[in-house]
């Protein structure tokens, strides 16, 4: 290779080391500064491909999606004075990009640290304002929400970032006080029982009076109907014997005589002692029934 061309190699290289170092890509889930000399020339930094002004500009990129920073256990104090082991953690992101490069020199875990810092304080306010039984019950999420709140109304200006949600892992009581709290509960869970015993008690004797009333208006009515029906049955029994008995009396009186012989002699050890003359046995001796 003559010295012509190895010239041009070596311009060659040059200008794609030039080039090289002169594009740079912001992802969709980056966000991205650029310093010129040290000082910050353009923030946030649009994702796609960009070009910079090599060795004199630098980019700084982060991460834009959402993180979680995990908290050491703090021990904070009700408005009882009962002293709590709090473990927790923060879900966070980049707000504003230049505030955090600026105020955390984009370092992920000196904003972790800080907001963390800002997290524990805002805690140890709101856990002083409360009672434990506020703290542990359901209200503690409406507690997150306020914390969460109040939180992002100073950490966009000073930290650049936005606090997304805070949750409470673990509430932990320390063992001086543990076992009074838990004397406590058991005590007040049993006041909650005999109550609600008391309760069931007196609901069951109103339902078993209640049973009693209803089931005696029914024995009634059920008495009260059966006597109707068999009243009615009698009366029309009677009637249709009266019926009878107008029509032929001598063919009533003999089927009465058949049907009280069947049911006189049906059994085999039955023991009758009649007299034979009798009118019992009249249509026995003659069928007209005549003595």
């Amino acid at each position: 290779m003559s010295n012509r061309g190895f010239f041009g190699v070596i311009v060659a290289a040059i200008i794609l080391m030039v080039i090289s170092s002169s594009i740079y890509v912001v992802t969709e889930y980056e966000r991205a500064v650029v310093l010129r000399f040290g000082r910050l020339v353009q923030m946030d930094v649009e994702p796609g491909l960009h070009f910079k002004l090599p060795v004199a500009d630098k980019v700084r990129k982060f991460d834009g999606r959402l993180l979680t920073a995990d908290m050491r256990p703090e021990s904070f104090f009700t408005v009882e004075n009962k002293r709590l082991i709090v473990d927790s953690f923060i879900k966070w992101r980049i707000k504003n990009v230049e505030n955090y490069y600026k105020a955390t020199g984009g370092d992920e875990r000196v904003a972790a640290e800080r907001l963390a810092s800002r997290v524990a304080d805002g805690l140890r306010n709101h856990f002083g304002r409360r009672t434990m039984h506020e703290v542990v019950s359901g209200r503690r999420d409406e507690l997150m929400e306020e914390l969460t709140h109040s939180l992002n109304l100073v950490t966009e200006d000073l930290l650049g970032l936005e606090v997304v949600d805070i949750r409470v892992k673990r509430i932990d009581l320390p063992t001086d006080v543990s076992d009074s709290v838990y004397a406590r509960m058991a005590a007040d869970r049993e006041k909650e029982a005999r109550e609600y015993r008391s309760k069931g008690q007196e609901q069951a004797e109103v339902i078993r009076a209640d049973a009693d009333r209803q089931r005696a208006v029914l024995e009634a009515n059920a008495y009260r109907d059966a006597e109707r029906i068999r009243g009615d049955g009698d009366a029309k029994a009677a009637a249709i014997f009266a019926a009878a008995y107008s029509q032929d009396p001598e063919f009533y009186a003999f089927v009465r005589s058949l049907t009280a012989y069947s049911n006189t002699f049906k059994g085999r050890e039955d023991l009758l002692v009649v007299d034979p003359d009798s009118d019992f046995f009249r249509y026995l001796k003659d069928a007209s029934g005549k003595k």
